[in-house]
């Protein structure tokens, strides 16, 4: 299993990239960022430093979407950064949440993401492309590559996954779900005549190491139940698509019926007063609570279940402490 660190690209960038400097020293392979430029940095300027002062790390986006940037700029972007530092990008992309919806647009539809997936990565690979009826070619682009991972719930964005993309990005760690979700998007890959177990599977959720103590398990709940209220924002566009069919497990969208709106000035955050009607179970399920030997059982389950990567959102109080604990005693158990 290789491991990931997913960060907010909050002032001064200069923390971030300490961060993932640490993170490369403790034997993660992935560094992440948030992109929604209004509510944090610029994450590609910030990304560049991360690659000018690490040795191996991989970088990228968790997520960028297609309609905050024209997909020839997105695929320059990630051009340059493989030019100038050999081809250590990957390109995380979904529909659209914070990004679009802070800027009062909608998220785009599958089909738009499909085309954006396929059209980015070409180009950025040196291939032509097609971009709103244009066709299109970086002619300076040499020996480049993207793998292009798509975020995914619903059991169109799975299949859509599965059909198009090199890896497929999970935003929660509940092992039921995770089964239920890789299944639907490895069958979607066979499907479509391709090796399913080429498709990379990257679990992302918060871990918070503790004592094992109730009242640290209670504090770590607290500074990680804005993922359920992220995780919400998406579940909610599925329960306004599927109703009550059982096309989406109750599993995962049971736990929003008291949801009652959500600002994004609070988004990914501690403390965020939206995310009170995110029961203590689901940030259980969701995420990794506990001594390193329950995040260790936990990740031993979810790599028997496919997943190569966890990328460890670390939007709490603990960030460095998380980093230095899977770096001492997790990693080594369970990397590759």
């Amino acid at each position: 299993m290789d491991f990931g660190l997913v960060l907010q690209t909050d002032p001064p960038a200069s923390a971030v990239v300490g961060l993932m400097r640490r993170a490369e020293r403790h034997g993660f392979r992935h560094g992440w960022t948030f992109d929604s430029a209004v509510l944090w940095q610029e994450p590609y300027v910030i990304h560049s430093r991360v690659l000018e002062h690490t040795d191996r790390l991989i970088v990228g986006p968790m997520v960028t979407n297609p309609a905050t940037r024209s997909w020839e700029v997105t695929a320059s972007t990630f051009a340059t950064l493989n030019e100038m530092y050999g081809n250590r990008t990957v390109c995380g992309i979904g529909r659209g949440d914070s990004a679009v919806r802070v800027a009062g647009r909608e998220p785009v539809t599958l089909a738009r993401l499909g085309e954006a997936i396929t059209a980015i990565r070409d180009l950025a690979e040196g291939r032509e492309a097609v971009v709103d009826g244009t066709p299109l070619r970086l002619p300076w682009v040499r020996d480049g590559r993207l793998p292009v991972w798509m975020a995914a719930y619903g059991p169109k964005a799975l299949r859509l996954a599965g059909l198009l993309a090199d890896g497929f990005i999970l935003q929660l760690a509940d092992p039921y779900l995770t089964e239920w979700m890789v299944k639907a998007v490895r069958d979607a890959a066979r499907e479509a005549g391709r090796d399913p177990d080429a498709v990379t599977i990257c679990v992302a959720a918060p871990a918070y190491v503790t004592d094992g103590s109730a009242r640290a398990l209670a504090h770590a709940r607290e500074q990680c139940r804005w993922f359920g209220g992220m995780v919400g924002n998406h579940v909610a566009d599925l329960v306004a698509r599927y109703g009550e069919s059982g096309a989406v497990p109750a599993e995962l969208t049971e736990y929003i019926r008291e949801r009652e709106g959500y600002d994004y000035a609070h988004h990914g955050r501690a403390g965020n007063p939206d995310t009170d009607f995110v029961p203590d179970a689901v940030v259980d399920r969701f995420c990794l609570l506990g001594p390193v030997e329950e995040h260790v059982a936990k990740l031993t389950r979810l790599r028997e279940l496919g997943v190569d990567q966890f990328a460890l959102y670390a939007m709490h109080d603990a960030i460095v402490e998380v980093i230095d604990a899977y770096g001492h005693h997790v990693i080594p158990r369970l990397a590759r």
